[in-house]
């Protein structure tokens, strides 16, 4: 610690006044947590550090699980310069300062810089171009964090010279890993304060931080300065440690990866019929902030795609569970929201509606304007109707059983196609037995047709 002059000569220690997660940042590429995919002996990242042979890169993950710390860990490791700036202050002015920074170290003693900067997402596209030529020619080497996915945020020019590391969410052990290093460092942690912290609660802590280093140690530090004096040692009794823990948010984007991901999850729980899993990420969205109304249109979508006719009574279930939503509002409409994903994720599933749109549509944009056969024809004129319009159409309400069996519905210059295939499951197996009999009831008339066309001749 740096020491200044007292009032009597002597030398006194300056505190250190920043954050704790800032003065318990790694020093060494191994003391990394929870990232041994791109920290450990052997990965790319580490060999890269270790060789010396600096490449740009981009640390993609979630707040709080090290972009920035890996960052300066491998540019130091490198022995390169660092200049950090962030994607939300930063414009292509201060891109220009870093270029002319670098080009002077460059000259002078020939070290290389790396360009940190976080938040790359946020920048758009003319500004990603702005430094792709100093990459291009060694000027600097490019280093951005994101949060978000970079095959959407960055441009494709910018993440071919740069290779994407992904750093994952950070568990609970991890958290609590980090937790327990603050709590015991006395150069850079709160060793000296004699902050102690039972199991339970580091865990509360842990638990709280939700995968989040930097979080994690903020709420510690909260913790140390509400903690009081005891025989043991400075303690934060349990309610207000809750209280410390209890105004953290669920990460959560609201149009971002982990959005799409949860919504992916949801769908895919229904889809599987897990009503339990189908509940948990429901929960997980609407505390996390979703908006439900947009949750409701996509558990509208499950209903039909994936049950579909197999239990027609879905979609309006989910319609009845969305207006009671929108009469109720929160928190008590999402009860009505909840039943209707345990509705879909207990009721048979078919995709069978679904397929056979994808493929009907497809024959209707591929195959041209086919014409509509005459038969089929309105004729609500006298006209029409000596063009021949109608003629020939057989109204299926004056056929036996309402069916006209032999009759054709698709175009003259194309063969019948069967889009529609009926699941045995649900109400859609009763559907797939009476289509059943009614095709034979087409191949048998079509059948005697022919015959009678031949005794014609």
């Amino acid at each position: 610690m740096p020491e200044i002059p007292g009032q009597t000569g002597d030398l006194l220690p300056v505190p250190d006044v920043r954050p704790l997660a800032d003065r318990m940042r790694p020093r060494r590429l191994r003391d990394v947590a929870g990232q041994a995919q791109v920290t450990a002996e052997g990965s790319p990242l580490r060999r890269m550090a270790e060789g010396g042979a600096l490449h740009s890169l981009v640390l993609w993950g979630p707040p709080g699980t090290g972009k920035t710390t890996l960052a300066r860990l491998v540019a130091d490791q490198c022995g390169a310069r660092f200049i950090a700036l962030s994607a939300v202050m930063a414009g292509v002015k201060d891109i220009r300062a870093a270029v002319a920074e670098a080009q002077e170290a460059r000259r002078v003693d020939d070290r290389r810089t790396v360009l940190f900067l976080d938040e790359v997402h946020r920048f758009n596209n003319a500004q990603q171009d702005a430094f792709l030529p100093y990459l291009e020619d060694g000027t600097l080497v490019f280093i951005g964090a994101t949060t978000e996915n970079p095959s959407f945020e960055l441009n494709k020019a910018l993440l071919s010279r740069a290779r994407v590391y992904v750093l994952r969410r950070l568990d609970e052990e991890a958290v609590r890993d980090i937790l327990e290093r603050a709590l015991a460092d006395e150069e850079h942690g709160l060793g000296s304060r004699g902050l102690v912290l039972t199991g339970p609660q580091l865990d509360l802590l842990a638990r709280a931080a939700d995968g989040d280093a930097r979080r994690a140690l903020n709420l510690l530090e909260l913790a140390g300065d509400l903690s009081v004096e005891s025989p043991d040692g400075r303690r934060v009794d349990d309610e207000t440690l809750a209280e410390v823990a209890g105004g953290t948010l669920r990460r959560f984007d609201k149009g971002g990866d982990d959005f799409y991901d949860q919504i992916s999850a949801l769908h895919k729980a229904v889809r599987g019929s897990d009503p339990d899993a189908a509940l948990y990420w429901f929960c997980r969205m609407i505390d996390g902030g979703a908006d439900p109304g947009y949750v409701a249109r996509r558990v509208l979508r499950m209903a039909s795609e994936d049950i579909g006719n197999a239990d027609p009574r879905a979609m309006g279930l989910v319609l009845d569970a969305w207006n009671a939503y929108d009469r109720l509002g929160s928190p008590e409409g999402e009860l009505a929201l909840a039943q209707a994903v345990l509705f879909l994720a207990c009721a048979p599933k078919s995709n069978a509606a679904y397929l056979a749109y994808g493929a009907a549509n497809r024959d209707a944009k591929e195959r041209g304007s086919l014409e509509v056969p005459a038969h089929l024809r309105n004729a609500p004129t006298d006209l029409m109707k000596t063009l021949g319009h109608g003629e020939g159409y057989r109204y299926a309400h004056d056929e036996p059983d309402g069916y006209a069996a032999g009759a054709t519905y698709f175009p003259d210059d194309m063969e019948p196609v069967t889009y529609y295939h009926p699941v045995p499951r649900g109400l859609e197996q009763r559907i797939a037995e009476k289509l059943e009999r009614l095709r034979e009831a087409n191949r048998r008339a079509r059948q005697a047709g022919a015959g009678d066309a031949q005794d014609n001749e």
